[in-house]
């Protein structure tokens, strides 16, 4: 590894997807900002597959990290943790394998962070991400990955295959760092945030060994270290479909809810245990509603 610093690094997380990290790696090929100007740090959560050899393929194309941990189980909060401890840029922008990024997207997310110097928490826009087999099947139809800005500009106008959280955005608004609790959509298949915060206020809890919550966790002690949060519309991604077991996945966020309301003990982290009982996307309203109170652990040692 050089000592270049670079103005992003790229996180991603994988594990046995090594046709969907080429297509991702393929469209960080196609970015407006210049090669030089970023790094991709890739995490591998111990793969069986070809995701070596994928990566090589890219070395020459892109400035690159690989960096693999022994399959122990899904550890993807570590396996980000890889790519945050040897992250060479300023920003440290988070997607996921198998996200399509426009040729857009790390200039907007840079873009974003410079326009203000307070640390944010910067959200980018995810399409296609669907959680039904019907919607799955639509999306590997329009799904180009040869073409993902076409992809993305298809997709936006169709209601159903934009953001999941756009009932959370068309309540509360692209800057919606004045609700209570705006980390509940800070989700890693796409945002980014200054390198040196996220170090600071502990990186990924390693705790989190199944799907779900790690990335809310995280941005819970960004908000907690004073980041803004906010939409960025025009940093893009298309996610392409692949197998998932969606009660599994329910199960596992449920359990790892529960662990964060344990961790911080505070009003609002005892909420999560309760999703989906309580709509994720108007918890703030509820948050709201019965004046629940907005304190920190006692344990948290931040701003």
């Amino acid at each position: 590894m050089t000592d270049d610093v670079f103005e992003c690094s790229v996180v991603i997380p994988t594990y046995n997807r090594a046709g969907l990290l080429r297509h991702t790696l393929e469209s960080l090929c196609r970015q407006t900002v210049p090669s030089n100007r970023f790094e991709v740090v890739v995490g591998d959560d111990g793969s069986s597959d070809e995701t070596a050899e994928v990566v090589d393929g890219f070395r020459t194309r892109l400035n690159l990290q690989y960096h693999v941990q022994p399959d122990e189980g899904f550890r993807a909060a570590a396996a980000r943790n890889l790519g945050v401890r040897n992250a060479r840029g300023e920003l440290c922008v988070f997607l996921d394998s198998g996200l399509l990024a426009d040729s857009g997207l790390l200039a907007a997310h840079l873009t974003a962070h410079a326009a203000m110097a307070r640390p944010q928490a910067v959200i980018g826009y995810i399409y296609g991400f669907a959680n039904d087999t019907v919607h799955l099947e639509e999306v590997a139809r329009l799904a180009d990955p040869r073409d993902p800005d076409g992809t993305a500009r298809r997709m936006a106008g169709i209601p159903h295959l934009c953001d999941m959280r756009e009932e959370f955005y068309s309540k509360y608004g692209d800057e919606f760092d004045w609700v209570p609790a705006p980390w509940l959509v800070f989700w890693t298949a796409n945002v980014s945030a200054r390198t040196e915060q996220i170090r600071r206020v502990g990186m990924f809890d390693e705790n989190f060994r199944s799907w779900g919550a790690e990335d809310l966790d995280l941005g819970y002690r960004l908000h907690l270290d004073g980041a803004r949060f906010r939409l960025e519309r025009t940093a893009r991604t298309v996610h392409l479909p692949h197998g998932k077991d969606s009660e599994a996945i329910r199960h596992s966020a449920a359990v790892n809810y529960r662990y964060m309301a344990r961790k911080y003990g505070t009003p609002y982290s005892r909420l999560l245990p309760l999703f989906p009982y309580i709509n994720p996307m108007t918890t703030n309203d509820v948050i709201e509603r019965y004046g629940i109170p907005d304190t920190a652990p006692s344990w948290w040692k931040g701003r």
